[in-house]
């Protein structure tokens, strides 16, 4: 009898529905994204052009606010909820050219809003929320790639604050960014105690009499800028450290799951998308006197991407719940970040094998798709470090890296 308890409890707690609020942000957020179709998406990948209007429309919406402290103009959520906009965001043919002109604002801050006095807070997020300022993200350097205890990007403390001096990589959305979230060294890692010590963090305007940042040409999301930034002898002001000198490794890991969340949340959508379109082109498209979707040889494996894509989605919001409600999640926001990455890429290209050769021409969009979610296989994180971490934290496996 107690067994049987015990499992109704835990049926009763596994509610896979959304409650009426978050009906409400995904219709709300929907709306914004369908004034927005694909021949906007198109230009703005044809012209590598930043998609102000929409960045500005979901400001105006109060959707870039959406996990920020509510005494600052935010709404004071979780990660699901936020989750919940990117894949909104998504779905709707934007792909990741929507999601990343917004994608910081969902996570980025979160060292801000944890570690931030009230001073900072009251002076970066609001801004933030109401998209006057667009922020940027530098951690990643050439020469350090994911073994960010590596970076060397350094700050010299300075009367008043800091002169800072290195370089960055794929730092996205720098060429419309006015602030950046900066990584640095502060102690050469050789004299710290241990790798992750003596890194620090700041947000800052950026100088561009002092940073240079160039654009890379690259496979996909033309519409959202990825940068080499180099920075010399960038003075930054005491008043934009966040927290103590020394302790920003430890700052920026309150972010890394919360990406990797919507990460996942991101790679679903676009496969969903994706799907969606090769099913309708299925039914529409007749060869030999009959739909090409009758032969299953087209409908197996738009099924086994449609398994795929749930299973990858119910990943992600287990993540986040478990984020959300205080508890470890760091197993669950890597797998789902892996089993999204590759279900998504797999139904897009899927998608495209279905359209046979029009899957090849922009006309059909599929093929953006397929070029956009191949970055959430790459990153934030590689595949290889996922299983690393999975081997070793989860299957108590000897650290391999």
């Amino acid at each position: 009898m107690r067994t049987i308890i015990a499992q109704a409890v835990v049926e009763e707690r596994m509610d896979f529905g959304q409650s009426p609020e978050q009906e409400a942000i995904v219709d709300g957020v929907a709306a914004v994204c369908r004034r927005f179709g694909d021949d906007y998406w198109r230009s703005c990948d044809d012209e590598a052009r930043f998609p102000r209007e929409f960045h500005r429309a979901m400001a105006d919406g109060g959707w870039l606010g959406i996990t920020m402290p509510e005494e600052h103009g935010g709404a004071g959520l979780g990660v699901t909820e936020a989750a919940l906009v990117m894949h909104t965001v998504a779905r709707h043919g934007g792909a990741m050219a929507a999601a990343s002109s917004i994608h910081i604002n969902m996570f980025g801050p979160h060292p801000i809003v944890v570690h931030g006095t009230s001073e900072q807070k009251a002076r970066w997020i609001p801004p933030l929320i109401a998209g006057t300022d667009q922020a940027c993200f530098g951690v990643t350097e050439p020469n350090a790639g994911l073994d960010t205890t590596s970076i060397t990007t350094f700050a010299a403390k300075v009367p008043g604050g800091y002169r800072v001096n290195g370089r960055k990589m794929w730092t996205s959305t720098g060429q419309v960014a006015n602030r950046i979230m900066l990584l640095t060294r502060t102690t050469r890692k050789e004299d710290a105690r241990k790798p992750s010590d003596g890194i620090t963090l700041f947000y800052t305007e950026i100088d561009r009499s002092k940073v240079e940042i160039k654009r890379i040409p690259k496979m996909g999301r033309a519409a959202v800028d990825s940068n080499m930034t180099f920075i010399d002898d960038l003075f930054i002001p005491e008043e934009d450290r966040i927290g103590e000198e020394g302790k920003g490794f430890a700052y920026i890991l309150d972010s890394l799951n919360p990406e990797r969340v919507l990460v996942a949340a991101e790679a679903v959508a676009i496969g969903q998308d994706a799907l969606d379109r090769a099913a309708r082109y299925g039914r529409d498209r007749s060869v030999f006197g009959r739909p090409i979707g009758q032969n299953q040889a087209i409908q197996h494996p738009l099924a086994e991407c449609w398994t795929a894509l749930e299973s990858a989605w119910l990943m992600a919001q287990k993540a986040a719940w478990l984020y959300d409600n205080g508890r470890p999640c760091g197993a669950e926001a890597n797998a789902a970040k892996l089993l999204a990455g590759r279900a998504g890429h797999n139904a897009a290209l899927q998608a495209v094998l279905t359209h046979g050769g029009m899957g090849y021409a922009k006309e059909y969009v599929v093929e953006r798709l397929l070029r956009e979610v191949l970055i959430c296989r790459i990153a934030p994180v590689s595949e290889q470090m996922v299983l690393s971490f999975i081997a070793e934290r989860v299957l108590g496996q000897p650290k391999s890296y």
